[in-house]
């Protein structure tokens, strides 16, 4: 887990509320492939420091969980939602495994699944926990951007990445796995869900107003993708 999810976790909480890539690309991508949330459980899976957390009170659910693997975002979700949120710290890689069987309506993860490297089990895990009908949301690297990365020049083959990010004003060194289109959407099929939309986002132009040169870069070049992916009722 990098850094900047631990020593640097208030200070990217702090960024993230209205930057670039995550407040003007990532977060109103994913929010359009949701749908009413009204009374609805609601799991946050990756939760980060709570901006979804935060928009997802405001859509009156029914109930919210909020899981992330640092005990710093979920201690700063803790500190800011307290009892309106059941919060607790769970490694994504392994899914859900405190959840019971067809018990959430939607759930939601963002920018996270790049750090797993494999991602048979938390499919596996959301279609357990799904009730039928219901839906996951996610987003995560763009193939095509990350393919910019690889040292191997094999699309298809699944990479660890090493990069270094100055999102938090400090240079900060993240890992993550790169990988193919396909081994993401099999991953999803495999596990029983099925793919209902398929985005590539888009970047709200107030970012125009913070840098022009990366609103630009993102009109013209994908960053991230975004899937919803349904339970089908038997």
């Amino acid at each position: 887990m990098s850094e900047m999810y631990t020593k640097y976790a208030v200070e990217y909480a702090e960024v993230v509320k209205d930057n670039i890539y995550n407040a003007l690309l990532e977060r109103p991508s994913t929010m359009a492939l949701l749908g009413d949330l009204t009374d609805k459980s609601v799991i946050d899976m990756g939760c980060g420091p709570g901006e979804y957390a935060q928009w997802f009170l405001t859509q009156s659910v029914g109930q919210l969980t909020c899981t992330d693997i640092s005990d710093d975002m979920v201690t700063l979700v803790k500190d800011k939602f307290g009892s309106n949120v059941r919060a607790y710290r769970q490694d994504v890689s392994e899914g859900l495994p405190l959840e019971p069987n067809d018990s959430a309506d939607v759930i939601v993860c963002p920018l996270v699944l790049h750090y797993i490297e494999n991602l048979t089990p938390v499919f596996e895990s959301v279609a357990r926990v799904l009730k039928p009908g219901g839906y996951m949301v996610f987003s995560t690297h763009h193939p095509f951007a990350d393919f910019e990365c690889s040292q191997s020049g094999n699309y298809f083959s699944r990479e660890l990445v090493e990069d270094e990010w100055n999102t938090v004003g400090t240079p900060v060194k993240v890992t993550f796995y790169r990988r193919s289109l396909t081994e993401i959407s099999e991953a999803v099929t495999n596990s029983g869900l099925v793919i209902s939309r398929i985005s590539e986002g888009f970047v709200d132009e107030k970012a125009k107003e913070l840098s022009e040169e990366t609103y630009n870069h993102l009109k013209n070049k994908p960053s991230f993708i975004f899937f919803r992916c349904e339970k089908v009722r038997a």
